[in-house]
């Protein structure tokens, strides 16, 4: 087996971020931050480059990614502070690929082998994960309407804007993928006020320690460097 990845979204972007890269990095994964860093060179979900981001793990020794997105809830039962290790995904219109011609058409998905690995993994760590549910990305970088909300929600449990197009680059790179989603707001709709962006950073921010902890304890089980 060889060296895990670990993939970071936005969760890592705010004043706790360099302290869940090192959580990260001290049990020896390769750390990548999807989204660049904070302030002005922050890259927006449209932006990322997937397969400039996983492109080099490969030639780090990497074989598997574990990525962490922030997300929301499309189900008021699963709260904010929930974290879900989804086992399907809906990105219906994001075109992305690494390959060219007729190899461009895979069938993706999380890896099941590994996510299971995940899973089980994570059954001794804290907050518990849940074991499946539907991600379904959206293009951003603006949030949803509580119209698409309602549409989303009769198919899927979270939405998010990368994990789609990411775990299909991965794939195509031969990297095995598998998500843990940190639900970090109630998609617009399903809360009783609007969403705002100052609720999703304070609730992210609260949730970085969490992670912060979680990934420290998981990633000794999981064996970062094979």
């Amino acid at each position: 087996m060889g060296r895990l990845a670990v993939v970071l979204g936005s969760n890592a972007t705010g004043p706790r971020g360099s302290e869940i890269v090192s959580a990260a990095a001290e049990h020896g994964a390769a750390v990548v931050q999807r989204h660049g860093g904070s302030g002005e060179s922050y890259r927006l979900p449209h932006e990322i480059d997937h397969a400039g981001n996983l492109g080099p793990l490969a030639e780090q020794g990497c074989d598997r990614v574990l990525a962490i997105a922030s997300v929301g809830s499309l189900r008021a039962e699963l709260p904010v502070g929930s974290f879900v290790c989804p086992d399907d995904f809906i990105a219906l219109g994001v075109g992305l690929t690494s390959l060219n011609g007729a190899r461009a058409h895979i069938t993706p998905g999380f890896d099941r082998d590994w996510r299971r690995e995940v899973v089980e993994t994570w059954q001794e760590t804290e907050p518990p994960l849940r074991d499946g549910g539907v991600y379904w990305q959206t293009t951003g970088p603006r949030f949803e309407t509580p119209a698409e909300i309602r549409l989303l929600a009769a198919h899927a449990d979270l939405v998010g804007m990368t994990v789609g197009a990411e775990c299909t680059i991965a794939a195509e790179l031969g990297l095995a993928y598998a998500a843990v989603c940190v639900v970090d707001n109630l998609a617009n709709g399903i809360g009783p006020q609007p969403l705002s962006v100052a609720e999703l950073e304070a609730a992210r921010e609260a949730n970085a320690v969490r992670l912060r902890d979680a990934l420290a304890a998981v990633l000794t089980r999981l064996g970062a460097l094979g």
